[in-house]
């Protein structure tokens, strides 16, 4: 189903293509954007557009409603926390990586030194910026 001139995430279909390859009514994919379920590219006359990914989301809310019965709020919380699961993952792998470069680099530079009672060395500290692309959690009230 994907096509390779466009990635999943590229916002290409109208919400009536979009709702025929989900299998949900137009109206339920403009309820599920009002409640952040789902949050389609806008094309610049401010219509919806999904992308293939938003598509898979859409048929994962819907499985979660129907077949293990949980209500839209619970769904939004699940996504939430999948979001934010998948985040750190990320931030772990990047640091897991960080971390063997600083290994590597404090071993080639000690390497040579260990006649000398293997000294320790500075290792030059790396800043990481992440930026965070999703919208802030809603405050609880």
């Amino acid at each position: 189903m994907t096509n390779p001139a466009f990635g999943d995430d590229i916002p290409v279909y109208v919400i009536s293509v979009a709702a025929e390859l989900s299998g949900l009514h137009p109206q339920t994919l403009r309820q599920y954007d009002r409640m952040g379920l789902v949050r389609p590219g806008r094309a610049p006359g401010r219509g919806r557009r999904y992308s293939l990914r938003d598509i898979q989301m859409l048929r994962e809310v819907q499985r979660l409603s129907q077949e293990e019965g949980i209500n839209l709020a619970g769904i939004k919380r699940i996504l939430e926390l999948q979001r934010e699961v998948a985040e750190l993952r990320d931030h772990i792998f990047h640091l897991h990586n960080e971390l063997d470069a600083a290994r590597s680099a404090v071993s080639r530079r000690t390497s040579g030194e260990e006649e000398h009672g293997g000294e320790l060395l500075p290792v030059r500290r790396t800043r990481v910026t992440i930026f965070n692309t999703s919208p802030p959690p809603e405050q609880e009230r």
